[in-house]
C-alpha cells in the first residue's frame, strides 16, 4: 500500500477542487438572491486561487439552484470559506434560503478536446490516485471561553447526556471528543456516513441544545443559537478543518489512546506548520515502530491542533508523538511554532524542552465518547 492509500482527508495534494452548493429558496425570494450572487460573484472572482463559477436553476423545481466553483486548490478555498470577508458577503444570501448543502470534491478525471498541451497542464492538477478509506469523516470546531470559567465548562462538557448515535441506515456519529487547553476547547467528531445529517442531528438533540444554552454565559464570543444568523456566524468562525487524515498501513491495534496537541503558529504561519505536521505523519505511517497509529491534522488561522491514535505512552517516544521524527525535523517545528504562546523556550534539540514542550501541547481530555456499536 502506498502512503497516498493511507490519506482518506486531504487539502494538501494540491488537486483542483470542485465546491458544489444545494440551495432550496423561499417563496418570493429569487430576486434577491440573484442580486446577492451577483455581489458575491464579482467579489469572488478577484479571489486568489478561484477558476470559475457557475449558476443554475433547476429545470424541474425553480426553487432549487446550484452553485459551482473551481479552485486551483483546496487551500485557497478555505482561506476565503473561512474568512470574515466571506462570512459578512454571503450573510444576504442566507436570508432567501430555506435549505442549503456544502460539498467539496478534488478532481481525479476529467475530458478535455483534443488539445495535447491543454490536456497535459490539466492532468498536472488532478489528483493523483483515488483515496480510501472506511467511509468516516472528522469534524471539529474550536473556541475560548472565559478566562476563570474554564472549571465551569469543563463541568458542562463533561456531564452531559450523549445523543442518540444512529441517524439513519448508513449514517452514525461514531465518537466525541472534546477537550482544553487554557481556555480554548476543541471538540472533534467522527462521522460514519453524512456529516451534515449528522450534525444537524445531533444540534436538533434537547440534551445538545441544553449543554450549548448552559456554555453561553463562558463564550468569548456572543452567540444566540435561537436566531440562525448568529448561529451561523459563531459555526462558521469555529470551524476547525480537517487538512490531513492518515491512518498506519498495518492492522489498527488494541488499546488505542486518543490525544489532542495544541500548536499555535508563528503568526501568518498557521497553513504551513499544518502541511509540515501533514508531511511528517504521511512520511511515519511507513514506520512500523511508530507509536502514532492514526492522525488528523486540523488548522484554521494560526490555530493548529493534532489528533492522535496511539498505541503507549506519549513520554516515551516524544519525537514520534509530536510528529518530528527525522534528521533537522525538530528545528523546523521550532522555526514554525510560537512555543512563547504555550509556555516553552529552548532549542527543541534539547530532551528537557521536548518532553515540556509535550507536556504543554497535551490537550486535556474533557470526554471521549465511543458509540456503543463502533
Amino acid at each position: 500500500m502506498t502512503k497516498s492509500a493511507r490519506i482518506s482527508q486531504s487539502a494538501f495534494d494540491g488537486s483542483k477542487l470542485r465546491v458544489i452548493l444545494l440551495l432550496d429558496l423561499y417563496e418570493g425570494a429569487q430576486q434577491q438572491f440573484l442580486d446577492a450572487y451577483e455581489h458575491m460573484r464579482n467579489t469572488v472572482a478577484s479571489v486568489p486561487g478561484h477558476i470559475s463559477d457557475q449558476l443554475c436553476q433547476s429545470i424541474e423545481n425553480p426553487s432549487q439552484w446550484l452553485i459551482t466553483s473551481e479552485w486551483e486548490s483546496a487551500l485557497p478555498f478555505l482561506d476565503w470559506v473561512n474568512s470574515e470577508e466571506h462570512i459578512q458577503i454571503v450573510r444576504p444570501m442566507h436570508s432567501c434560503v430555506r435549505d442549503t448543502r456544502s460539498m467539496r470534491y478534488s478532481v481525479l478525471r476529467e475530458t478535455h478536446p483534443e488539445q495535447p498541451l491543454a490536456a497535459e497542464a490539466a492532468r498536472a492538477n488532478l489528483q493523483t490516485a483515488a483515496r480510501v478509506g472506511a467511509g468516516r469523516t472528522r469534524h471539529a470546531l474550536t473556541f475560548t471561553v472565559k478566562p476563570g470559567s474554564e472549571s465551569k465548562v469543563v463541568d458542562i462538557l463533561a456531564n452531559y447526556d450523549a445523543p442518540e448515535p444512529r441517524i439513519n441506515g448508513f449514517t452514525r456519529l461514531r465518537r466525541t471528543s472534546l477537550f482544553m487547553h487554557g481556555n480554548r476547547v476543541v471538540r472533534a467528531v467522527e462521522v460514519e456516513g453524512d456529516l451534515l445529517a449528522t450534525l444537524c442531528h445531533v444540534a436538533a438533540q434537547p440534551e445538545i441544545q441544553a449543554v450549548e444554552e448552559a456554555i453561553n454565559p463562558h463564550l468569548e464570543q456572543d452567540r444566540d443559537l435561537s436566531d440562525s444568523d448568529s448561529a451561523r456566524v459563531f459555526f462558521t468562525r469555529a470551524a476547525l478543518p480537517a487538512m490531513q487524515h492518515v491512518e498506519a498501513g498495518r492492522p489498527e491495534p488494541a488499546g488505542l489512546r486518543r490525544h489532542m496537541l495544541y500548536y499555535p503558529a508563528v503568526t501568518g504561519h498557521g497553513q504551513e506548520l499544518a502541511r509540515f505536521l501533514a508531511q511528517q505523519d504521511e512520511d511515519a505511517a511507513n514506520d512500523p515502530d511508530s507509536l502514532v497509529y492514526a492522525s488528523t491534522v486540523f488548522q484554521r488561522d494560526d490555530v493548529v491542533t493534532r489528533m492522535i491514535d496511539v498505541t503507549g505512552e506519549l513520554d516515551l517516544d516524544p519525537l514520534s508523538a509530536l510528529g518530528i521524527k527525522g534528521q533537522g525535523k525538530a528545528a523546523e517545528l521550532e522555526r514554525l511554532l510560537d512555543g512563547a504562546a504555550i509556555g516553552v523556550e529552548g532549542s527543541l534539540d534539547s530532551e528537557r524542552t521536548l518532553h515540556r514542550l509535550l507536556a504543554h501541547a497535551d490537550m486535556m481530555p474533557v470526554t471521549d465518547r465511543v458509540s456503543a456499536d463502533s
